[in-house]
């Protein structure tokens, strides 16, 4: 099983933020939309960064002055991502080998979506549960 099947069960909007948004701005939004991380894009759409709660709680250390600061401050911009074709599993280890719980998909440069390592969990757990019932009926008949 691949992302395509993440994505098409939970669809592929994404909420992205601009660089000068700042980190206030990007509070409201996140819990507007009840989400733990948002894509930075540019003018151009291209994938700049990603931010998170974690990104914001770290820096809150520095004061809540951060909290009028861009985004762009804060952002991770080393950006890991994944494919539409990236098997679950894949993703799966990337995550927990990186400590990382959301990755853009992008294919061909745009932005396809987004999976939480959430997402990624309820899918092996979904897929535990077909193959539990697969056995189930073959033992049973």
């Amino acid at each position: 099983m691949n992302i395509s099947e993440i994505l098409r069960r939970k669809g592929s909007d994404v909420i992205t933020v601009v660089p000068a948004t700042t980190v206030r701005d990007l509070i409201v939004v996140m819990a507007e939309h009840n989400i733990g991380a948002a894509v930075v894009q540019g003018a151009d759409s291209r994938v700049l960064g990603i931010v998170s709660e974690r990104d914001v709680v770290r820096r809150l250390v520095d004061g809540v002055g951060v909290l009028d600061h861009p985004v762009e401050e804060i952002m991770t911009a080393d950006v890991t991502v994944c494919r539409t074709d990236s098997s679950i599993e894949q993703v799966r280890a990337e995550m927990t080998e990186r400590r990382i719980r959301h990755l853009p998909v992008i294919d061909d440069g745009e932005l396809k979506g987004i999976v939480s390592i959430g997402d990624v969990v309820k899918s092996a757990i979904d897929n535990l549960q077909f193959e539990r019932d697969q056995l189930s009926d073959y033992v049973n008949r």
